[in-house]
């Protein structure tokens, strides 16, 4: 059952954003682009080989639910963020945070960037 706040999202972002809260990595990494960037916790990751290794490691480092609060999607430049909240086994738990997705051209994820969510801006769509 695909969440109504992912609804409006490209097929790329869906598909990170289900699959990455499983186990299911081998499917998620095909959403990325061959030289795709990810930048979380203030580290970088380059290309699959790198993302793959970092799904894998985040996954079995802590235990966590993540549930999508709010999502804009931007077609014409190829960019989405969603919101979500994490809550798990991980300091500071539960956290927002801002996945912000940007897409090449053939619709896969180029490049990733997860923040802390800024609680001073509105967690509503549009």
């Amino acid at each position: 059952m695909t969440n109504p706040v992912l609804a409006g999202c490209p097929d790329a972002v869906r598909a990170y954003m289900s699959l990455t809260t499983g186990d299911d990595h081998t499917t998620a990494i095909v959403s990325f682009a061959d030289a795709a960037h990810v930048t979380d916790d203030g580290r970088d990751h380059h290309g699959t080989s790198e993302i793959r290794k970092w799904l894998d490691r985040t996954s079995s480092e802590y235990t966590y639910t993540s549930t999508p609060l709010v999502a804009q999607a931007d077609a014409e430049s190829g960019r989405t963020t969603v919101t979500c909240r994490l809550e798990g086994t991980f300091p500071g738990s539960p956290v927002d945070l801002d996945y912000r997705f940007r897409l090449d051209s053939a619709c896969r994820i180029s490049r990733l960037e997860i923040v802390v969510h800024d609680s001073g801006r509105s967690l509503s769509a549009g």
